[in-house]
């Protein structure tokens, strides 16, 4: 299909919609590296309990849309300059869960973009995403030019280090690729080094059994692991630590212009001993519109005492 559209024309619209950075890949019939590593990992066990990983639409982006041609990459940038107090009593909450919740700010963009894109006439497929589907969004937008996948397994860019949100939209429009990101963290491992669980298995493959972002935001079990218990850090949903000690972060974050992901207050600086008793209700009254939903409030209170407990 001929895109009434072209490319140039796609990027500005994304800007104008305030997005931060904008790349197009072309999807290849004959490349199966990306399935393969997928396939590898999935072997290995690395992805635990998060059984969504083996879907086979991730394997061929053509099970999710079989006209499409081009996935248009975009990032947002969601960096503020606040920093967690010190102090064992606090929680630590990771910065993509600070403000609104990063799915309701993409998809209003996103859907935009996607409506724009088919404007010109009937035909024109859109689908978008914002960690909403079965896509290899951080493989797409290195396809794409936003970045590189990094030695922690987080998509860096080279001007906002690798603090972004990624969106995609899948299109059946014949769009002009970008180049692929080429990969820059060569001999740094200070995300390898600091990970407290080790959960950076080798450069580039992260064993979700021993992460802690896995643990305090998928883990539905009763009690965190003994091999996780111990390293909490306090943190009780997310963990940043692999992104903190990055040196493109140390060097190129950027605070970012969306006034929706500056924090809600309570987020930055709660007590462990609050939301180890914290209600059901009070949960959700203090974590309104967040990605941190969800997160459980059974799971929450689990979290904070399992940091209690390893602090004493």
């Amino acid at each position: 299909m001929k895109a009434p559209i072209t490319s140039i024309q796609v990027k500005q619209k994304a800007l104008e919609l305030g997005f931060h950075k904008v790349g197009i890949a072309t999807v290849d019939t004959q490349d199966r590296s990306v399935s393969q590593r997928l396939q590898a990992w999935l072997a290995l066990g690395y992805q635990a309990d998060m059984e969504w990983m083996a879907n086979p639409k991730r394997h061929d982006v053509r099970l999710v849309m079989p006209e499409v041609q081009s996935i248009i990459c975009v990032a947002l940038n969601y960096y503020t300059d606040h920093q967690r107090p010190e102090g064992q009593e606090y929680a630590k909450i990771s910065r993509y869960g600070w403000g609104r919740d990063y799915h309701k700010v993409l998809h209003k963009k996103l859907k935009a973009l996607a409506n724009w894109l088919q404007e010109p006439g009937e035909g024109i497929q859109a689908r978008y995403y914002a960690d909403t589907g079965p896509i290899q969004e951080k493989v797409w937008a290195q396809r794409a030019g936003i970045g590189w996948i990094a030695k922690n397994g987080n998509v860096i860019t080279r001007e906002y280090g690798s603090w972004v949100f990624l969106g995609e939209i899948l299109t059946n429009l014949d769009l002009t690729p970008d180049r692929p990101h080429t990969e820059h963290c060569g001999t740094c491992t200070r995300c390898m080094d600091a990970c407290p669980t080790g959960a950076i298995a080798q450069p580039f493959v992260v064993d979700a059994n021993r992460c802690i972002a896995y643990h305090t935001i998928e883990n539905r079990a009763i009690e965190l692991p003994d091999a996780i218990a111990p390293h909490l850090e306090g943190w009780v949903a997310g963990c940043d630590i692999c992104q903190d000690v990055c040196p493109w972060n140390q060097r190129f974050a950027f605070i970012s212009d969306v006034t929706e992901f500056q924090p809600y207050p309570a987020n930055l600086a709660p007590k462990l001993a609050d939301l180890a008793e914290i209600s059901d209700k009070d949960c959700s009254q203090q974590f309104p519109a967040s990605a941190l939903r969800r997160i459980k409030p059974e799971m929450l209170r689990r979290n904070a005492r399992t940091s209690l407990k390893a602090s004493q």
